[in-house]
């Protein structure tokens, strides 16, 4: 796997972008253009690199985030608290749990403040597995961002913060 995303092959560069830009006669900036275009190609290497990884303790990414979030908030959350914290639809919510439900990670309970609902929370099964894959998880973790310095990761999440308010306007309608 190539480090430098310059030297990635299928890794846009400058000059493409500034091919783009001029063929479509726009006034955007070419650099602006590639960073964005590298961050969409990061974000999709990273997915898949996430999906192998959990693949490893039979989870996909998806899994995972909602048991680490059901952990981190007591064990127990609303199918429409998980929706929104995760960022995806009720339906989703309704599969990984379903899934989890399955294999003893996760059940269902009727809601103590509103009877006609459920809740969903982390058995003592989903919490050993969150425990058991902690040190490898953490471990790749940290690696994946080891070739930056405390300072560099400093300003990677201010930047990282900057991007994600910016989202919006990119999947506007």
């Amino acid at each position: 796997m190539t480090q430098n995303p310059a030297a990635d092959p299928a890794s846009p560069t400058l000059d493409q972008a500034r091919r783009q830009v001029a063929r479509y006669g726009l006034t955007a900036d070419p650099q602006a253009i590639l960073v964005a275009a590298r961050l969409m190609a990061a974000g999709a290497r990273l997915g898949q690199a996430g999906e192998v990884h959990f693949s490893r303790f039979g989870l996909s990414t998806g899994r995972y985030r909602l048991l680490a979030d059901l952990e981190d908030h007591g064990g127990e959350k609303s199918p429409s608290q998980l929706a929104a914290s995760l960022g995806v639809s009720r339906a989703t919510v309704t599969g990984l749990v379903d899934g989890l439900e399955r294999e003893g990670l996760v059940a269902r309970r009727p809601s103590t403040e509103d009877g006609r609902g459920n809740v969903v929370i982390l058995t003592a099964r989903g919490a050993d597995k969150l425990r058991a894959l902690a040190p490898e998880h953490f471990d790749r973790m940290q690696s994946l961002v080891g070739g930056l310095t405390v300072e560099e990761r400093t300003t990677f999440l201010d930047l990282l913060a900057r991007i994600v308010d910016g989202i919006d306007a990119f999947a506007a309608d």
